[in-house]
């Protein structure tokens, strides 16, 4: 009965953080308007929060040892909803900003440590089951959160996204007080802040440089030079000093386990597959096809289904070969990412749906199996550390991939719009002849905007195209990594 009540405790929990991630998407467009901000500055909201998620992270191994599970998930579920509560008030971005960054900080720790908590109250032969069953309470918060925010961001404002959570985070933080013990994994150590002043500063700094470097110019501006020499010289540290110090951030014998060092590569992809569709199909419908939020949020929402839809399976398919389901995950994540980039600006509500169904089933495929995989020969007093790498990992990928992604789309977007334009000349009346039969008029100053606005809407289109482009080859390029996995457990554990 226990058992149950755990994973109930850390389904709950995982809810809370997805809802607000995936809600929070939806509602981008609308926030842009009413923050008057640009496409790029507004997904800040989304990759702020990640890398506050990332940097606070590691602490997360540190402090379940001195707090113990119980206090921890409480203290971070009640902070988290303190901070998503107080996003409806906002009037700025710059405020909004702030309180992302506190919410991210205050909701590191709860996919690490439920994770953790799973892997240690359950045997080997049922962890496949136990996140299974965790992944499909999991994926309510991608189907729930896409679903509730496109309805409310419609009917009431955006500002109700980040009320509805109090009521949620009331439940997660009354369970944990309740069900959770204060377990400690691992021997009580000093905390290494030298160490996590270094890892916290390179990902700061890397991720600033990811977010700007497009409206600075890159490597023409003095601020971009600074923060990638923070980001190399701040790592190089980071790797130094926990190599030849005692008690470091992370024990160095995590990184000489071979399946653990190849999940984090695979964990830090997944992390890049995770939450880029979501960022791009909420502007690309509402831009581009005139939707409105609660179709997107429905749409978008098909992402989660997907994942739903995997668990059915995932369980069995990782028990006969976590290896053969990881690759099959990932090849149908590809899959996905080529539908969405074989759409044009006449997409149907089906492809939009179909394709973000197929990389929903895609990842949920291969959650479970990398999972199992990346910890199958860890030892149980080096989970805790473990996932809070892991989960760092996944965390920057997002970010990071986030903001190149929409470096990329920006790009794209601005050559094709330069390549379109140059087709629209006066003197070429070839070129401009089905235009103004589509149009019904001759070339004149009307024409001539709708003509504009036009190119801009095809432009922005070859831009997304390009930018799932980008999904598709990352995913590909992981999935012959499944293969490398050992699974049968060293001899030593």
């Amino acid at each position: 009965m226990r058992h149950w009540l755990i994973l109930l405790t850390v389904q709950v929990t995982t809810v809370l953080f997805g809802i607000t991630i995936t809600s929070t998407a939806v509602i981008l467009p609308q926030m842009r308007g009413a923050l008057s901000a640009t496409q790029d500055q507004i997904a800040w909201i989304l990759t702020f929060n990640l890398v506050a998620t990332a940097i606070a992270t590691p602490l997360t191994g540190w402090l379940s040892e001195r707090l113990g599970w119980r206090r921890l998930m409480t203290g971070s579920v009640v902070i988290f909803t303190a901070a998503s509560f107080g996003c409806g008030f906002v009037q700025s971005l710059d405020a909004l900003l702030l309180l992302r960054v506190v919410q991210g900080a205050a909701g590191a720790p709860i996919f690490p440590l439920g994770q953790t908590i799973l892997l240690a109250s359950f045997p080997r032969s049922h962890q496949a089951w136990a996140l299974t069953m965790w992944g499909v309470g999991g994926v309510l918060g991608p189907i729930l959160g896409p679903t509730l925010g496109g309805i409310i961001g419609e009917w009431l404002s955006w500002r109700w996204i980040f009320f509805l959570m109090l009521p949620v985070g009331l439940a997660a933080g009354t369970l944990a007080s309740l069900v959770l013990s204060d377990a400690r994994q691992g021997q009580l150590r000093r905390f290494d802040f030298l160490g996590f002043l270094f890892i916290a500063v390179a990902v700061g700094s890397a991720q600033l440089m990811a977010d700007r470097g497009q409206r600075l110019d890159w490597l023409e501006s003095t601020e971009i030079v600074i923060e990638l020499s923070l980001a190399t010289v701040f790592f190089y540290l980071f790797v130094v000093h926990i190599t030849t110090t005692r008690q470091a951030l992370f024990d160095p014998a995590i990184f000489a386990d071979r399946n653990f060092c190849l999940g984090v590569v695979v964990v830090m992809i997944m992390g890049m597959l995770q939450y880029t569709p979501t960022v791009l199909f909420p502007p690309l419908l509402q831009d581009l096809r005139g939707y409105p939020d609660s179709m997107i949020g429905y749409l978008i929402a098909a992402r989660g289904l997907g994942n739903f839809t995997a668990f059915f399976v995932v369980a069995q398919l990782t028990r006969r070969s976590p290896k053969l389901c990881l690759f099959a995950g990932l090849t149908v994540q590809a899959l996905g990412g080529l539908w969405m980039a074989s759409l044009d600006i006449n997409m149907t509500t089906a492809d939009v749906f179909g394709s973000n169904l197929l990389h929903g089933i895609g990842f949920g495929l291969s959650y479970t199996p990398m999972t199992v995989l990346c910890f199958w020969t860890l030892p149980a007093h080096l989970l805790t550390q473990a996932n809070a790498v892991f989960s760092l990992l996944r965390m920057i990928g997002s970010s990071l991939f986030i903001s190149l992604t929409l470096v990329l789309f920006v790009q794209a977007t601005a050559m094709a719009d330069v390549a379109l334009s140059s087709l629209i000349n006066p003197f070429e009346q070839g070129l401009l002849l089905p235009w103004t039969q589509a149009l019904g008029e001759e070339l004149g100053p009307r024409l001539q905007e709708q003509l504009g606005r036009e190119v801009r809407r095809q432009a922005s289109m070859l831009g997304y195209v390009t930018a799932f482009q980008f999904l598709t080859l990352v995913a590909l390029f992981a999935a012959p990594l499944a293969f490398l996995f050992v699974t049968r457990p060293r001899a030593a554990h």
